[in-house]
């Protein structure tokens, strides 16, 4: 059974809504836009043929909105994981 303990963001790129996750607070969600790892995941991953982000593109967070939320909750349920989950707002090309 997945338990929810934080709240959900949404990571933008470059102002566009990408994907919604879980964390604890504010400021552990900010965190995730330093990291290395998430910015070369997303330049891996396309949409559309492009890629999510560039080398120069502009992370930030907010909070989620009501329907980010029921998308990020759908996904953490199949999800069954204690890992990060990461709920994708945009159509991703497949593999």
């Amino acid at each position: 059974m997945t338990v929810f303990v934080g709240m959900v963001f949404v990571m933008g790129i470059d102002s566009k809504a990408t994907f919604a996750f879980e964390a604890k607070n504010f400021r552990e969600a900010s965190e995730l836009c330093k990291e290395e790892w998430v910015r070369e995941d997303l330049a891996a991953i396309t949409s559309n043929g492009l890629p999510l982000c560039s080398s120069t593109a502009k992370l930030t967070v907010r909070r989620a909105d009501q329907a980010e939320i029921v998308i990020y909750r759908n996904a953490a349920m199949q999800a069954q994981t204690e890992d990060l989950v990461l709920a994708y707002l945009v159509d991703l090309d497949r593999a």
